[in-house]
């Protein structure tokens, strides 16, 4: 059975993992009969968000990984511990986290640095030529790491004009996109999608999703 890395960044839109993305992503790649294999890296939240209140709570502190194993039932790794040779393909559901935990995009837009684990094992898949997948903010994260690398790719975050900016000043070709389907660079084995960055509802983000899943499937 094929094994693909889910990258978590939390739980929870505002400060993690968006959660519909990533369960619709665990659901999407069992329905595809690959095995998933969730990560985090072990770092602190940038902040905890309280999600009825939509407020930073102060004074507050969160570990990644141990907030993203709750949407993975405890079965989790240690991103430090996973190399390109023990999975198939890798795929990044998208939330805040993402652009706060994983990377400070949220923060420094295009100047943003990615947490070295992360950076390290886009670069181990990218060079293994095995295939990767971006959901939601995600793809401005795996552009930096991407345009860094000089390799020249597209990528959708949907079609904000100011991250779609961002995304093109880090190197790589950002393509507009409906939520309900993704950009496929297939020379580079990249995959995107929109999601809640673009969809009004947990039906119209899963549509985008699950082709994108297979998408990545079928670059196997």
């Amino acid at each position: 059975m094929a094994k693909v890395g889910v990258v978590l960044s939390g739980c929870g839109v505002y400060d993690g993992s968006e959660i519909h993305e990533a369960v619709i992503t665990l659901l999407a790649l069992d329905r595809q009969g690959v095995e998933a294999v969730c990560m985090a890296p072990d770092i602190d939240q940038m902040h905890v968000v309280n999600h009825l209140s939509g407020e930073e709570a102060a004074g507050e502190s969160r570990n990644v990984l141990v907030e993203s194993a709750r949407i993975a039932r405890g079965n989790i790794r240690d991103i430090a511990t996973v190399k390109a040779a023990d999975i198939d393909a890798l795929i990044f559901p998208g939330g805040f986290g993402a652009a706060k935990n994983l990377c400070d995009f949220a923060v420094k837009g295009a100047d943003c640095d990615v947490n070295p684990e992360v950076a390290r094992l886009i670069r181990e898949i990218v060079a293994a030529k095995k295939p990767l997948a971006a959901i939601c903010i995600a793809p401005a994260m795996v552009a930096k790491v991407l345009g860094g690398e000089h390799l020249a790719t597209q990528l959708t975050i949907g079609n904000d004009a100011d991250t779609a900016a961002a995304v093109n000043t880090m190197g790589v070709t950002h393509v507009d996109c409906p939520c309900s389907s993704f950009v496929i660079d297939r020379e580079n084995k990249i995959v995107s999608t929109p999601a809640y960055m673009l969809a009004g509802g947990i039906a119209e983000a899963a549509e985008g999703i699950e082709k994108t899943v297979k998408a990545l499937v079928e670059l196997l």
